[in-house]
C-alpha cells in the first residue's frame, strides 16, 4: 500500500484524533524510518521518545522473538519470570525498592497518583488528597492524569476535571510553598518538561521540592516517562540532579518500543498497595518485560548514557552554531533531550525538516523539538544539524 492508499483506509476506519498526517511508515532501522512510498528519514523523534535504542534494536528483536516463541502473556495471578527479572535490573539500578507494571506512562502516572492518595490515609492523614502539579506540565490522557496536567487546552470539552489537583507555575518554590495545605499529599512533577518546551529546573528547584516534601510530610512524584533510561546522561532523571524522589512513574523508551509501564517507589511507602487495591491486566506481561529487560540491559551494558551526554553536548554546539543566521534563542535541555527555541513560530520549520527527511516536532509553538536515539554518532548529528539549516533556509 501506499501513503495515500493507507490514509484513505485509516480516514474511513480510524477515530482522528491525531489531526492531520501524510505519512505512513512501514520500516525501520537504526535511526532511519521509511515510508510507505518508499522514503527513507532520520528519526530524531523516535516515537516520541520510544524507540531509545533505534529502531529493530537486534538484541531487543531477539528477546522478543525469542519470547513470542516461549509465553506471550499470563495475567498478574501468577508470578511472571521475565517481569521479575526486569524488576530486579531496574531496581538494582536506582534507590527504590519495589515496581508495579502497567501499559503506559499515563497509566504509570494514575498508579503513582494512586498510590500516593493512598500512602496518605494508611498513615492517618484522612483529609489529604490534593496533588500539587506544575504548569505547562504533561502526565498523561487518562481523566486522572489529564487532569494532573496543567494545560487548559488538553481539558476542553471533558469538564468537569477531577478533583484534587492544584496548579503552580514550575520552577516556583514559593508559589509551589503558598499552594501546599492540609489536604496535599503529594507533588507530581517533570525533572525536566518535554512536551510542555522543554523546559530545564533551575538550580536548585527539584531540591528545593525534596525539602518542602520533606517539611510538610509529601511524597514526591517524578514523572521520569521521558527522562528515564539513560536520556539526560543517568539512567533516570533525578540521578542527573542529585535529587531522591518517593515515587518514579516511567514508560516509553523502557520497552524499547513495545507498550510497557512502570511505577517504581520504596517498600514502605508500596505496602499501600495490597492486594486487590490496583491492578493491570497487561502489566509487565512476558513480551512486554522480556523486551524492556534487553532495552534496559542495553543502555546500561553500553553506557549509553554517556553517549547521551557527549551527543547532547555535540548537538547542542552544532545548532548554536546556526544562531546568528536564524532567529534562534538558546538550545535547552540535557543529554538527548533538546529543544532549539526561535523567536519565530516554528510549526512550519518542523514540517518542512521533515520534509526534507528529519522527523522531528514542534512544541509550544516555538520550540524545535529532539528525542534522538541515545545510541547516535557525530556523523548522525551533523546530518540532523544539515537538514535543519536548509529547512531554516527554506522557511526563515
Amino acid at each position: 500500500m501506499t501513503n495515500a492508499e493507507i490514509k484513505a483506509m485509516a480516514t474511513k476506519y480510524v477515530i482522528n484524533t491525531y489531526g492531520e498526517r501524510k505519512l505512513a511508515f512501514v520500516k525501520g532501522e537504526g535511526p532511519y524510518v521509511w515510508d510507505a512510498d518508499g522514503v527513507k528519514y532520520l528519526d530524531f523523534l523516535g516515537g516520541l521518545a520510544v524507540n531509545g535504542l533505534g529502531h529493530c534494536h537486534p538484541d531487543v528483536v531477539a528477546a522478543i522473538r525469542e519470547q513470542a516463541g516461549t509465553l506471550i502473556h499470563v495475567s498478574n495471578l501468577y508470578y511472571i519470570e521475565p517481569q521479575v527479572q526486569l524488576a530486579k535490573l531496574l531496581i538494582d539500578n536506582c534507590d527504590m525498592h519495589q515496581c508495579f507494571f502497567c501499559n503506559s506512562g499515563a497509566e504509570a502516572n494514575e498508579a503513582a497518583i494512586k498510590l500516593a492518595r493512598k500512602h496518605a490515609k494508611d498513615q492517618a492523614r484522612t483529609d489529604a488528597y490534593e496533588i500539587i502539579t506544575m504548569e505547562n506540565s504533561f502526565h498523561g490522557r487518562t481523566m486522572a492524569t489529564v487532569t494532573a496536567t496543567a494545560q487548559t487546552r488538553y481539558h476542553a470539552g471533558f469538564e468537569p476535571m477531577l478533583e484534587g489537583f492544584k496548579y503552580v507555575p514550575y520552577d516556583d518554590l514559593g508559589a509551589t510553598e503558598a499552594a501546599i495545605s492540609g489536604k496535599t499529599c503529594a507533588i507530581l512533577v517533570e525533572p525536566i518538561q518535554s512536551e510542555g518546551g522543554v523546559n530545564v529546573p533551575s538550580d536548585g528547584y527539584l531540591q528545593g521540592l525534596r525539602e518542602l516534601c520533606d517539611n510538610y510530610n509529601l511524597l514526591l512524584v517524578f514523572d521520569e516517562v521521558q527522562t528515564a533510561m539513560g536520556r539526560l546522561g543517568t539512567l533516570f532523571g533525578y540521578q542527573s540532579y542529585g535529587v531522591t524522589p518517593d515515587i518514579i512513574a516511567m514508560a516509553k523508551f523502557l520497552g524499547g518500543g513495545v507498550a510497557i509501564g512502570a511505577m517504581l517507589t520504596t517498600k514502605h511507602i508500596a505496602e499501600s498497595f495490597s492486594p486487590g487495591t490496583h491492578a493491570a491486566t497487561f502489566g509487565g506481561n512476558p513480551l512486554a518485560s522480556a523486551a524492556a529487560h534487553a532495552t534496559l540491559k542495553t543502555v546500561i551494558g553500553e553506557k549509553l548514557g554517556d553517549n547521551a551526554v557527549n551527543m547532547g553536548a555535540y548537538l547542542t554546539g552544532q545548532l548554536m552554531r546556526l544562531k546568528g543566521k536564524y532567529p534562534i534563542q538558546e538550545v535547552r535541555g540535557r543529554g538527548l533531550l533538546l529543544g532549539l527555541v526561535m523567536s519565530v513560530d516554528a510549526t512550519a520549520l518542523a514540517a518542512k525538516c521533515i520534509e526534507n527527511g528529519l522527523i522531528t516536532i514542534c512544541t509550544n509553538n516555538n520550540v524545535l523539538r529532539f528525542l534522538p536515539p541515545i545510541n547516535i554518532n557525530k556523523a548522525l548529528v551533523d546530518e540532523a544539524v544539515s537538514i535543519v539549516e536548509k529547512s531554516l533556509a527554506e522557511t526563515i
